[in-house]
């Protein structure tokens, strides 16, 4: 296979090159580095994707239509899209919601016409969103929910993507799987999210912010899980004429404050937390469904929350050079 992975400096993206490098697919990957979150940790990941035959880099934005037919003109043998690029963060589109709607949105467009002129595409798989579900409070949430409740543009943007696709898919034929992936953690993440920052505030003594709410809680997936369901799609048959529509979870949602109690025993200090109120745009509970993913390729996740956070703060203490 010749798989294009956009956002390869990211965290889900990187973690999945790395893997389709390691089973022998040629991987071109994308990303314009941005410094939404520090540019060195991205740099990183590709320094370790570039250790691997195989792997192109190609710095490039999504959003840019011209770019990405010129590229779908240069790759016509690129028979898999992985296309993981977005601007992330449900906090950061309520003050820059321009950016979400250039990249989530003209993104994703610009992406399905740049496939459409790939000859030999078999399957276009996207990340979307567990944030879609917006203000359901039937849990867990299933693939079939109504989602015309958002809570965040973050959300509007990703569940724009979704109906996006399945217009290409049924004028196009598209071949298209959404993946909707539930806060995903693990070594090599995201320093923006509650996991990465409640470490670094542990760490380094400063207080960090517990939304309150007895019932906060998210339905937490480890990155490993999160390879191995992206690998299982990638080998099952795609729809035609449909934009297939996959949770991605643990389901079982954990609480947020025993995160913390778990980084407090892997990094071997105690939190200074500080109680706020939840945001409106914050979900107060996520949780996956799986049925339909475990029907489909027969993936459930297999890494245990403890077990998890452990992984990521022996990482973080690598990473950073934590004593």
């Amino acid at each position: 296979m010749t798989i294009l992975v956009t956002g390869a400096a990211g965290f889900v993206g990187a973690a999945v090159s790395a893997s389709l490098l390691v089973r022998g697919h040629e991987v071109i990957g994308l990303d314009n580095l941005n410094d939404y979150y520090d540019p060195a940790l991205k740099q990183a990941r590709i320094a370790r994707l570039r250790s691997h035959a195989g792997f192109r880099f190609l710095q490039m934005d999504v959003a840019d239509r011209d770019a990405m037919l010129a590229l779908a003109a240069a790759e016509q043998g690129v028979t898999h899209v992985l296309h993981f690029a977005a601007q992330a963060g449900v906090r950061r589109s309520l003050v820059d919601p321009y950016s979400y709607v250039t990249s989530n949105v003209m993104g994703h467009v610009t992406m399905l016409e740049m496939a459409r002129r790939l000859p030999k595409l078999e399957h276009f798989i996207y990340a979307s969103s567990s944030s879609v579900y917006g203000c359901n409070t039937s849990l867990p949430f299933r693939e079939d929910d109504r989602v015309d409740a958002p809570s965040s543009l973050y959300a509007v943007t990703k569940r724009s993507a979704e109906l996006a696709s399945q217009s290409y898919a049924h004028l196009y034929g598209l071949p298209q799987t959404g993946l909707r992936f539930f806060t995903v953690y693990g070594p090599w993440g995201r320093p923006d999210m509650a996991y990465y920052m409640f470490a670094r505030a542990i760490v380094d003594g400063t207080p960090l912010s517990l939304y309150e709410g007895a019932g906060l809680s998210r339905d937490f997936t480890y990155i490993d899980d999160v390879v191995s369901a992206v690998g299982g799609i990638l080998d099952a048959p795609a729809p035609q004429a449909q934009a297939r529509l996959l949770n991605i979870g643990n389901d079982k949602p954990e609480l947020v404050s025993r995160l913390v109690s778990l980084l407090e025993k892997a990094l071997g200090k105690s939190a200074v937390v500080q109680h706020a109120p939840r945001p409106q745009a914050d979900m107060e509970t996520t949780w996956a469904s799986l049925e339909t993913i475990r029907a489909l390729t027969g993936w459930s996740p297999k890494v245990s929350f403890e077990d998890g956070v452990g992984e990521f703060a022996a990482w973080f203490r690598g990473y950073h050079r934590v004593g």
